[in-house]
């Protein structure tokens, strides 16, 4: 039988609703596998007391397994607040800061049950200076970030989901490179209230877990989504294999596994066609780090001029880059990025699919610390506020896994999960 730390949120509480598994043992097996593998994987900046987390789950018996998200351990990014728990952007300058109350996400988890089990760690104000997290599948090599912590947790079966948050590419790049599904709703989804915010126009939380099922549920919870009928889910999508123009960006390994799934979901009934971007989109990469460089500079404003010397060097020299930025510059990104917006709903009714099956990532995770790799593949799609998710789809040269990403029309969330749910089940 699988390890009740294995299960995905979804298989725990039908367990758990059926009565074959306690909420106290599912809790009992995360907290076992944090003991044994975090001094390792570095997953976690702050972890509730261990005799709390299993009397918050003792408190829970199938008849009261009512929430969506009833007794479910959860990961939650450390830019996000948690009342209970300390929130220190992974700096200095919040080393003694703790929220007096829960972030508009976890406030509306609790609601539905959900066991915070700790704080994620994050790189710096989830923007490139890394933490300690490694890699679970290889300690040398990076997990990605900027939601390091949350990937890594999820993958290594700490917790069954975790939040996190994208402004470029920080949800989808490392659930793929720690080999998890991740799922960046459409822009808005869930309310940030209570996040420290990177950039606002961009910003968004999203979710970590091991099935397409649970991020999708996760979502629901705390945002009131649709959650889609995946029992009926036996329709094949119509999916556009898009290289996008940053293709010779992308490892040969990367090549070929998003080859081998487009054949493969082509094989299992998907209709399978190339389409390709105008030549519009191409600006979106470069746009939406002019956003985000606007905005995360004078987002910070306030932590710069008080105590520099507790930023790292590099965000400094970030703000003191961008501080002074033309606003022109920052309306001519975004005017384009509306422009960009509508273009792509109409790309994806002309030609005729559902969602467009792109890389996640340019390569797996690379070796050390340092980096948490580059948002190449992440950045346009955030810009447009599209949902997006990664599934799992193969390894690379040294044994980690690579991810194929699913995007779709901005809104049209429901049909992006389903087709991620059908295409897991056909990659799997």
């Amino acid at each position: 039988m699988t390890a009740p730390n294995r299960l995905s949120a979804t298989e725990a509480l039908a367990r758990m609703r059926a009565g074959t598994l306690s909420a106290e043992a599912l809790m009992a097996a995360c907290l076992d596998r944090i003991r044994a593998r975090e001094p390792e994987v570095r997953a976690w900046v702050h972890l509730e007391a261990a005799a709390t987390a299993l009397e918050r789950a003792r408190a829970f018996d199938p008849a009261s397994m009512r929430g969506a998200l009833a007794a479910i351990p959860l990961g939650v990014k450390d830019v996000i607040d948690s009342g209970d728990m300390p929130t220190q952007y992974n700096s200095p300058f919040y080393a003694a800061f703790r929220p007096r109350v829960d972030a508009a996400c976890v406030a509306m988890a609790r609601r539905e049950g959900a066991i915070v089990v700790g704080k994620t760690v994050t790189t710096e104000f989830a923007s490139r200076v890394p933490g300690p997290t490694c890699n679970p599948h290889n300690p040398e090599h990076t997990p990605g970030g900027s939601s390091s912590g949350s990937a890594a947790a999820v993958a290594d079966c700490m917790v069954p989901i975790a939040f996190g948050t994208q402004t470029g590419g920080s949800v989808i790049r490392p659930a793929a490179y720690c080999g998890v599904v991740g799922y960046k709703p459409t822009f808005g989804s869930i309310n940030c209230a209570g996040m420290k915010h990177l950039s606002e126009s961009l910003d968004t939380i999203g979710v970590l877990a091991r099935s397409v099922e649970d991020c999708a549920l996760t979502v629901h919870a705390t945002s009131g989504r649709l959650l889609p009928d995946f029992a009926a889910a036996d329709h094949a999508p119509r999916i556009g294999l898009c290289r996008t123009s940053r293709w010779d960006k992308a490892s040969h390994a990367t090549h070929a596994i998003l080859e081998r799934a487009a054949q493969t979901l082509s094989q299992r009934g998907a209709a399978v066609r190339e389409v390709a971007l105008a030549s519009d989109f191409d600006r979106l990469y470069e746009e939406q780090q002019t956003m985000s460089n606007f905005e995360m500079a004078r987002g910070l404003a306030a932590e710069w001029r008080a105590h520099p010397a507790l930023l790292s060097e590099h965000m400094r020299r970030q703000i003191e880059l961008h501080i002074d930025m033309p606003r022109s510059r920052y309306t001519e990104a975004a005017q384009h990025a509306v422009q960009c917006r509508s273009q792509f709903a109409r790309l994806l009714a002309e030609s005729a699919v559902d969602v467009l099956l792109t890389p996640s990532a340019p390569d797996e995770a690379p070796k050390g610390l340092a980096s948490t790799g580059d948002s190449l593949f992440n950045r346009n799609w955030t810009l447009l506020g599209a949902p997006c998710v990664t599934l799992p789809a193969g390894t690379g040269p040294n044994g980690l896994p690579i991810g194929v990403q699913l995007v779709g029309g901005r809104d049209d969330d429901e049909r992006v999960l389903l087709s991620a749910y059908w295409a897991q089940r056909a990659l799997s």
